[in-house]
This record gives structure tokens, C-alpha cells and sequence, in this order.
């Protein structure tokens, strides 16, 4: 009882009056055994917006108060508080910044918690991303002073959000109390514009500079070409870097390669460490399906397994995804076990789409969508770096995986002539053998494309 009574006196000096006395007047303590916290509300209503808004803020309250972060569970007992029944939720002032940009966001209604599902033991290590981990333990390890900032970079679905993640929950494992933000930086700029436009930026400035020890911040690249985003994202940055707490960030391009992005964020980005993750090879393809039907008790036979490994390429998320779809049909139909004539047929339009015959148009799309460019773009005329290299990329591709001529391929990307793609492949291979960075890419698209 004690240790709730100086939890609600900390959660009381973050909060503004009206919002504590709000939300907090009416709950009551019901019980801690070290490690669940029970809480009484009046109704359900208190139950689901105190879960999606104040939750990780109680947590931390108890962490504080015990050591460890306890499981914090919400009863309704219509007897045990005061019938104070707050406004219907569009009529809610929006509670200071404190309390919404502590880990949980009201505007995402809890989207931004972390997710306990993605751990470090839950993640498969493979050559494609063995570095990106490795960085992501070792800042846990050393918050604040190894690999700051970490700049985690690569495609959609390769696992960077749930490195993130996956730093967020050990670091609050290991450090109860530690005072760790995740948000995308559309949610940044969302809290951002909040402020301004409520004349809290005092507030804002107090949170993100001084009551933040560990910022994860996702899709740093969103930010690109928001002025006044970008501006108050670089000061942050800078006072969270000279006060060594940690910062992580993930994007989908390198640094160099997001388009609209301030030089002095650009360069800042580079301080620390940056690690790609590229699309995994058959080995860690064939670790996750099994570590995927493991964790979800899906009975998969080695052979699907392997099949599933095989077809799918893109990413983690639809190979994921594939086995999920299989596992739903193998129930409606109640099969105990999943076998290779079921997984092919229920997949077949996905496999299918996976394994088209590859043309110049296939490598095309491919490599606008790895580089964030646009297909008219690439098949122009454009000298700038950011669509001149991508284009030397898809030439030199085409001619390495497809039996085109040159003057084909000169004429399929725009009307070039043969010299352009011939001086392109040549570019790109003298690179490949040169540089570790850009032959790290290449292998990672030619794996996408299945050469």
C-alpha cells in the first residue's frame, strides 16, 4: 500500500491537476504481490483509457517504488471509488506531454507501446542482419556510450523495428526505472505540432530533452522535408547526445540516400554506428519459419518448411505472414498438420506472384522500391546522385541476371544508348569488388530477385 501511495505521488508531479484528479481520484489499490499490481476502477470506461494511456506510466511509478516493473491489472468494481465519471473521449483535454509522450501516445491509442513479443531470443540471426543485432545488444549493454546514435537501415519487413523493440525491453529489464521512449517520427511530429499549437512547447522541450534516457525513434526518413520537424528533432538530438542517454533510430534508406534531409542531421546520423539489415538467404529464411511455427505452436513439416523458405523472399514479414495464412486455413479446415500438398495449394497465388518470370521491369520496380525512387525517374534523364546511382544499379542487374542485349536494355530504360548501359554495368561491377557496402546491396537484390 505504501509503495502505490508514492507511486500515485510521482504520477501526480506529471501530470497537471485536472487530468490526476480525472483519472486518478477514482482508482483504488487492490492488491500487490511483487510482481501484479491490481488497480479497482468504477467502469470500464476507466479501465480500457487507463490502459491505453497511463499504463506504462504506473509501471514505471511501481519500478521506481520496488525495483522491477510489475504487470499492472485493472478490475472494475463499481463500489470502489467515487462515482466520478469523466466526459465522453472526444470532450477530454488532452493530457500534458508528460503523460502523452510517455512511451504510450493517446493520438495512436497505445500503438506505440512496446511489444513484449519481440525479444532479442525471439529474433533469428543470419549474415543479412547479424550486425544490426550485435549492435542492438551491445547497446543495451553500454546505453549511452557504445554505438551513439545507432542508425539501423534496410528494406520493409526485415526485422528493424523489432531490434528496436527488442532494446527497449531489455534495457527496461535490466534497468527498472530507466525512462525509455519508442515513437515513429510522425508521432515525433504529431506531439511536435501539439505543443505548438497549445502553447506547451515548455513542456515538450522538458520531456524529450531532459526526461527521456532512451529515445527509439522509427522511420527517421518521415522527417525529411518538415523544416520546423527537422529543426527541433536536431536540437533534441543534440541534448540527448551531450547528455549521453541513448539513441536509436531506424530508416529505410542510408543517410546519405534520404532526399530533403538537413546536412547537419545527416552528418549527426554518422556519429555513432550504422547497420544495414538486407532480405535474409535461404539458411535464415528456412531459421525463421521454424522459430516462427515454434513460437506460434504450429505443427509445419520440415519439407513445408523448406518450401516456404524457397518461395517466399521479399521479406520476414510476408514469409511470416504465409505461415499464418496456412495455419488459419489448416484450422478452419481442422488439420492437426500442415503438409506440403496443402501449403501449396492454399499458396498458390502468393508463390506464384513470388516466383513470376523475371523481366527488365521486374528489376526496375525492385530496385525503386529498395532506393525510394520513381519508375519515371529512373528510366529519365535525371544526373542526381540519388537516381543516377539506382539507375547504374537496375542496368548493371538487368544485363548480370537477364539475356537482354544492350541496346534492348538502353531502349528499356528510356531510350539510352548501348554505351550508357554498358559504362553502368562496369560502374557497378568495379564497385561490387571494391566496395563492401555496395556488394552487400547487390547480393541483398539479387537475392529479392532470386538470381
Amino acid at each position: 500500500m505504501k509503495q502505490w501511495a508514492s507511486a500515485l505521488e510521482w504520477i501526480e508531479s506529471r501530470l497537471n491537476p485536472q487530468t490526476f484528479e480525472r483519472w486518478f481520484g477514482a482508482v483504488v489499490w487492490g492488491g500487490f504481490d511483487g510482481s501484479m499490481l491490481t488497480l479497482k476502477v468504477p467502469n470500464k470506461f476507466f479501465k480500457e483509457w487507463l490502459s491505453n494511456n497511463y499504463c506504462d506510466l504506473i509501471e514505471d511509478a511501481m519500478a521506481r517504488q520496488c525495483g522491477s516493473r510489475p504487470l499492472v491489472v485493472f478490475e472494475v468494481d463499481e463500489q470502489a471509488a467515487p462515482a466520478l465519471v469523466p466526459p465522453p473521449p472526444e470532450a477530454v483535454a488532452a493530457p500534458t506531454l508528460s503523460a502523452r509522450a510517455h512511451v504510450v501516445l493517446p493520438h495512436t491509442n497505445g500503438a506505440s507501446r512496446l511489444n513484449p513479443k519481440y525479444t532479442f531470443d525471439s529474433f533469428v540471426v543470419g549474415s543479412s542482419n547479424q550486425l544490426p543485432h550485435a549492435a542492438s545488444l551491445a547497446v543495451t549493454e553500454m546505453v549511452g556510450t557504445k554505438y551513439n546514435p545507432l542508425f539501423v537501415y534496410g528494406g520493409v519487413g526485415l526485422g528493424k523495428t523489432h531490434l528496436v523493440h527488442a532494446i527497449g525491453n531489455t534495457i527496461r529489464a535490466r534497468r527498472p526505472g530507466t525512462r525509455v521512449c519508442y515513437l515513429s517520427s510522425e508521432q515525433f511530429m504529431n506531439d511536435f505540432v501539439w505543443a505548438l499549437r497549445n502553447d506547451k512547447m515548455d513542456v515538450f522541450h522538458r520531456y524529450f530533452r531532459k526526461e527521456v534516457d532512451v529515445l527509439l525513434m522509427d522511420d527517421i526518413q518521415f522527417i525529411a522535408g518538415k523544416d520546423r520537424t527537422q529543426d527541433e528533432f536536431f536540437h533534441t538530438f543534440n541534448s540527448l547526445y551531450e547528455q549521453k542517454r541513448q539513441i536509436v533510430l531506424t530508416s529505410d534508406k542510408y543517410p546519405q540516400e534520404i532526399p530533403d534531409l538537413e546536412e547537419r542531421l545527416r552528418s549527426r546520423f554518422q556519429w555513432g554506428l550504422i547497420a544495414d539489415i538486407q532480405p535474409p538467404e535461404f539458411e535464415t529464411r528456412l531459421a525463421i519459419v521454424k522459430k516462427k511455427a515454434e513460437d506460434e505452436g504450429i505443427q509445419v513439416l520440415d519439407d513445408v518448411a523448406v518450401f516456404l523458405a524457397r518461395s517466399i523472399k521479399s521479406n520476414v514479414r510476408e514469409l511470416e505472414g504465409s505461415l499464418i495464412n496456412l495455419a488459419a486455413h489448416a484450422s478452419l479446415e481442422g488439420r492437426t498438420v500442415i503438409d506440403i500438398e496443402f501449403a501449396q495449394h492454399t499458396l498458390k497465388k502468393v508463390i506464384a506472384l513470388a516466383q513470376a518470370p523475371l523481366t527488365v521491369e521486374a528489376v526496375q520496380e525492385t530496385v525503386c522500391k529498395h532506393f525510394q525512387v520513381s519508375l519515371d525517374d529512373l528510366r529519365g534523364g535525371c544526373r542526381q546522385r540519388s537516381v543516377a546511382f539506382p539507375r547504374a544499379v537496375a542496368m548493371y542487374l538487368c544485363r548480370k541476371g537477364l539475356s537482354s542485349s544492350l541496346p534492348e536494355l538502353g531502349a528499356r530504360f528510356g531510350g539510352k544508348d548501348h554505351t550508357t548501359v554498358l559504362a553502368a554495368y562496369r560502374k557497378i561491377e568495379k564497385k561490387v569488388s571494391e566496395e563492401p557496402d555496395t556488394r552487400s546491396r547487390i547480393e541483398a537484390l539479387e537475392r529479392l530477385l532470386g538470381f
